[in-house]
């Protein structure tokens, strides 16, 4: 064990880590994201602790795009029952393969996956579903609400960059044929850097507008959508609704 603490410790992570002896990892961006993550965490752990009235005993979690492993582990040490963690990228396998050896946490599983590899009929249904931070690094956000809805068995936590929406009516083919917008999507560019351990691994990126979230999430198979409100000390993006979480339930 101190052997695994020394090889975390002896480097830089994107978390802020509170190891099991104490120490705190040192993070290569200076701390200056750690709002973000301390946001979402409130909010994820208020929501589900809301959801499933306190009691996480016998429920299994799977992380997609899990990048280091951070919710996983928080997930995991919060009593789920098992929790699974996948990532494209084999680095972070390895750095969350390392960080669950460092908390000794035999409820935590990490494998490497393209979340669109993702076969319901093998990995089975999970009673929640994490998808923080990834939707607006997706060139198929569709596809991939379509992926989560069918690997959970109770519910869904997205969280999000979003645009501005459009609303109104366009001509679908004819003036006499007009159907209404439901919400939009944003494309950003990652195509320059694919490379980061935080960017998309494809380069195209289609952020939704609010509204084309949440009818998105209903129109995959989700019954009910709620949002859920930031803290006060919410991070500013999450707090002026640029960022948002949303509980999608089957």
């Amino acid at each position: 064990m101190a052997n695994t603490i020394d090889r975390v410790l002896n480097r830089e992570w994107f978390y802020s880590y509170e190891l099991p002896d104490g120490r705190r990892t040192a993070t290569y961006h200076g701390g200056s994201l750690d709002a973000i993550h301390d946001t979402r965490w409130s909010m994820l752990e208020s929501a589900l602790a809301g959801h499933f009235h306190g009691e996480f005993g016998g429920l299994t979690a799977i992380d997609l795009a899990c990048h280091q492993g951070y919710f996983a582990v928080k997930l995991a040490m919060a009593g789920f029952s098992a929790v699974s963690a996948v990532d494209a990228r084999q680095n972070h396998v390895d750095d969350s393969r390392l960080i669950t050896e460092a908390y000794s946490l035999s409820n935590l599983n990490v494998a490497q996956s393209d979340i669109f590899d993702l076969d319901s009929t093998i990995v089975g249904q999970f009673d929640v579903v994490l998808m923080l931070g990834l939707l607006y690094h997706l060139e198929n956000p569709v596809g991939a609400l379509r992926i989560a809805r069918s690997l959970c068995r109770n519910c869904c936590v997205i969280e999000t960059q979003v645009v501005p929406g459009l609303s109104g009516y366009v001509d679908y083919g004819s003036y006499q044929f007009v159907r209404p917008l439901k919400g939009s999507f944003g494309i950003i560019d990652e195509t320059d850097e694919t490379h980061g351990p935080e960017a998309s691994i494809t380069g195209i990126c289609l952020v939704p507008s609010l509204d084309a979230l949440l009818w998105t999430l209903h129109k995959v198979g989700f019954n009910q959508v709620k949002l859920i409100e930031p803290p006060p000390d919410a991070y500013e993006q999450h707090l002026h609704h640029k960022r948002v979480m949303v509980v999608a339930s089957v």
